[in-house]
């Protein structure tokens, strides 16, 4: 079971929406082979926010996530993708099962981004 999860939330500049569901899509591959990381996704919560929710049985997971290629990556084009600097949150102990990860998703947008619907990004 999943000890610890991470929400990130991002905001698109004006006209780069696009490339940021192009890079979360690219994402993927990278996620799969980080032995730490047990879900990951990447999530589409407005025409310009988009979310990232992953998570990990331990520290030792999260850490080599945020020390990772993808990390790198997103921080690498943050300036050029992002119209302010992506907003994290990290959670603890939650049930890995997908439906009530999602469900966390869910809520944690309605409740931070005012939305009522989210659509996966995938």
């Amino acid at each position: 079971m999943d000890q610890l999860a991470i929400i990130a939330i991002l905001e698109a500049k004006p006209g780069k929406e696009k490339e940021v569901a192009d890079f979360l899509r690219s994402a993927q591959g990278l996620v799969a082979e980080e032995p730490g990381t047990t879900i990951w996704f990447a999530l589409e919560l407005g025409p310009s926010r988009f979310g990232i929710f992953d998570g990990f049985p331990n520290e030792a997971g999260r850490d080599a996530h945020l020390n990772g290629a993808v990390a790198r990556a997103l921080f690498a084009k943050a300036e050029e993708l992002f119209a302010k600097p992506p907003h994290n949150a990290a959670l603890s102990k939650l049930d890995s099962e997908a439906g009530i990860a999602f469900d966390s998703i869910r809520d944690f947008a309605r409740t931070n981004m005012n939305r009522e619907r989210c659509d996966i990004a995938a």
